[in-house]
């Protein structure tokens, strides 16, 4: 088993946020490319976005600190601390309308098969 804060990884990377040009800092907490589900502590600056992208599965955003706004086409979500944003599978942005911390998890969709 293991044991991890987030409050205090969250506190790190949204240091590193904000000494970043970019402005964002993340961290894997758990998984990776070999495993289905993956859980991304996310760090953003107030005002930095993840611009538009495809979702690469079924994901959700649980906001652990700040304030954020994820746009999907015409629609848009704003959550704040203990919300959980499920990410629609369409393209889609996150701003952070204050310096916040995420916790994204995506469970990744099965290629599809090769035809040959």
């Amino acid at each position: 088993m293991k044991k991890m804060s987030l409050t205090a990884l969250g506190r790190e990377q949204l240091a590193r946020a904000e000494r970043a040009s970019a402005g964002r800092s993340a961290s894997t907490v758990y998984g990776g490319h070999e495993h289905v589900m993956r859980q991304t502590l996310i760090a953003l600056a107030a005002g930095q976005r993840l611009e538009e992208h495809e979702n690469p599965g079924e994901a959700t955003v649980h906001v652990l600190h700040g304030r954020v706004r994820l746009t999907a086409g015409d629609e848009a979500w704003e959550g704040s601390p203990g919300d959980l944003i499920i990410v629609p599978n369409s393209r889609h942005a996150l701003e952070a309308l204050e310096a916040s911390t995420v916790l994204l998890t995506v469970a990744k969709l099965p290629a599809p098969p090769v035809n040959t």
